[in-house]
């Protein structure tokens, strides 16, 4: 029954550690947050946050890995039974838009680092882009699934467009205070990409623009 106590009294005090650590965070940014700054927003002390994690960097890194799991179970297409393709990928945007207003530290604090060049590279950093890229993968197996017809370029074009299209409306939102309809923009994103996709599955062979092959103009 002791060891019982003590488990779930560590659980507890793990995640009264990384909600404060996330308001913090939230507030100043990686190079503001501090362990005594977090103990006084827990109100544990200093010597039990360091039990649980050996400094800061590990801490920002739970951080990111603990928002992370909370978002990559909404990066999951719904089954055949939501509906069609389109649908599907309308559900799925709506619960990543959700997901993120939920729990935006995984994006936040991630993008805060990835965007940073250090002599020594911050733990937070490394566990933030192993997670994105697995939900890069993510991302490219479910367009593999739903056009089966587009050859690897275009997945993976298609891809990095996905991924870079969701990381500027969050920026965005970020940078508005909030006012943005996070919902609304992925379902429009959502749309333009299965619209690309779409139209490179039903006609094989077509590349996609790139900077040096430019959009050609439509004829009259």
């Amino acid at each position: 029954m002791t060891r019982r106590v003590k488990r779930a009294n560590g659980v507890e005090s793990r995640e009264r550690i990384l909600d404060a650590a996330v308001e913090i965070a939230g507030e100043r940014g990686y190079e503001g947050t501090s362990i005594a700054a977090v103990s006084a927003k827990c109100g544990l002390p200093a010597s039990s946050i360091y039990w649980h994690f050996e400094h800061k960097d590990d801490l920002i890194a739970a951080v990111i890995e603990r928002s992370f799991e909370a978002w990559l179970a909404a990066v999951r297409l719904p089954d055949e039974t939501t509906g069609t393709p389109l649908e599907r990928v309308l559900v799925m945007a709506r619960n990543v838009a959700e997901s993120l207003l939920a729990a935006p530290d995984f994006l936040r604090l991630g993008l805060m680092l990835a965007l940073e060049r250090r002599p020594a590279e911050p733990r937070g950093r490394t566990v933030f882009l192993q997670v994105r890229e697995t939900a890069r993968r993510r991302i490219a197996d479910d367009v593999r699934g739903l056009f089966p017809d587009l050859d690897e370029a275009a997945v993976q074009t298609l891809t990095t467009y996905t991924v870079a299209g969701a990381d500027g409306l969050f920026v965005h939102r970020e940078i508005n205070g909030g006012a943005v309809d996070l919902r609304t923009m992925f379902e429009l994103h959502a749309r333009l990409v299965f619209d690309a996709a779409a139209r490179l599955a039903a006609r094989p062979g077509e590349a996609l623009p790139t900077p040096l092959s430019p959009l050609r103009k439509r004829s009259a």
